[in-house]
């Protein structure tokens, strides 16, 4: 996940609120070093290195995590895919600052990646993949699946109040804080410039709610006058082109890590399909064109952005 996690608890007893805390960011440290691509030891990577040639058994919890990443997938008509990774290194981004890749890389890296490619096998917990190159990239839900789980915690332990997140860019309420309705996030107006001044695109009203947000610019790189950004359409081998972020509001940090990506895929022609597949989702989607940016929002209250 290689990003940073905090938390604000509330309640009378300190010292149980500590305790709760720690073992909630214990958590996320146990699941980075099970979901993450660059830890050698962790299941994810043992998968990567040798699924291609013989099914891996996997501790249940990552198989049902895979589980749902395979759901997700279909139902976000593959703009959601945990297979991505060939992709990802052929443009540079993964550890770098990307490039420009060339047809024939492109071509290379896609024929690597799908769900399909993907074989688990439920009765023992092992996967399979069908061809060399295949390699599994959580960092679109492993986030959200971390978050999640350290909430499971703090509930079980007893917070009732409660505010963590994940690189700033998955949130999960718990409760409301003292003496507040629900607590207040604030979403910023998407700039190319990361020197520009903040503006505020819309404040967010969360309780016992998962919002996660994805973006394009912050990492990107450009070439030719054109921005070509991190997140990448599995289906197509290109970056997605003309949104620059995505929202999604639901119970589950996991299902909103996945479908945000999903939705900053798929844009504004793919806002009724993403948002209709839960009950009570709230979505925005910010698209750009020509320097001008233009908002969708469905259950969000927003201002008019100021590009």
């Amino acid at each position: 996940m290689a990003t940073r996690f905090e938390l604000v608890l509330h309640g009378r007893n300190p010292a149980a609120l500590r305790a709760a805390g720690e073992e909630a960011l214990r958590m996320v440290e146990e699941l980075e070093s099970r979901l993450s691509l660059f830890r050698p030891g962790s299941e994810i990577a043992r998968l990567n290195a040798r699924a291609a040639r013989e099914p891996v058994r996997i501790t249940p919890e990552v198989f049902a995590l895979l589980q749902h990443a395979q759901r997700l997938h279909a139902e976000s008509g593959g703009a959601f895919d945990i297979t991505v990774a060939p992709l990802v290194r052929c443009w540079g981004f993964m550890g770098g600052a990307g490039h420009l890749a060339r047809p024939e890389e492109v071509a290379e890296a896609r024929a690597k990646v799908g769900m399909g490619l993907v074989r688990l096998n439920a009765e023992e917990f092992t996967v399979q993949f069908a061809r060399d190159g295949v390699m599994l990239d959580l960092g679109a839900i492993g986030k959200g699946y971390a978050v999640e789980r350290a909430a499971e915690a703090l509930r079980e332990a007893g917070v009732v109040s409660a505010l963590l997140h994940g690189g700033t860019s998955t949130v999960q309420a718990i409760g409301q804080p003292p003496g507040e309705e629900f607590w207040k996030i604030a979403i910023e107006t998407p700039s190319p410039s990361p020197d520009a001044p903040p503006a505020l695109l819309a404040t967010v009203p969360l309780k016992d709610e998962a919002m996660s947000v994805s973006g394009v610019w912050g990492h990107c790189f450009e070439d030719g006058g054109r921005t070509f950004g991190h997140i990448l359409d599995p289906r197509t081998g290109e970056p997605a082109l003309g949104t620059v972020l995505a929202a999604v509001i639901l119970p589950s940090a996991t299902e909103t890590d996945a479908l945000s990506t999903a939705l900053l895929t798929l844009g504004s022609a793919g806002h009724g399909t993403i948002s209709a597949l839960r009950p009570g989702m709230r979505t925005l989607v910010v698209s750009e064109s020509g320097g001008k940016l233009s908002v969708e929002a469905r259950g969000i209250t927003t201002r008019p952005p100021a590009g």
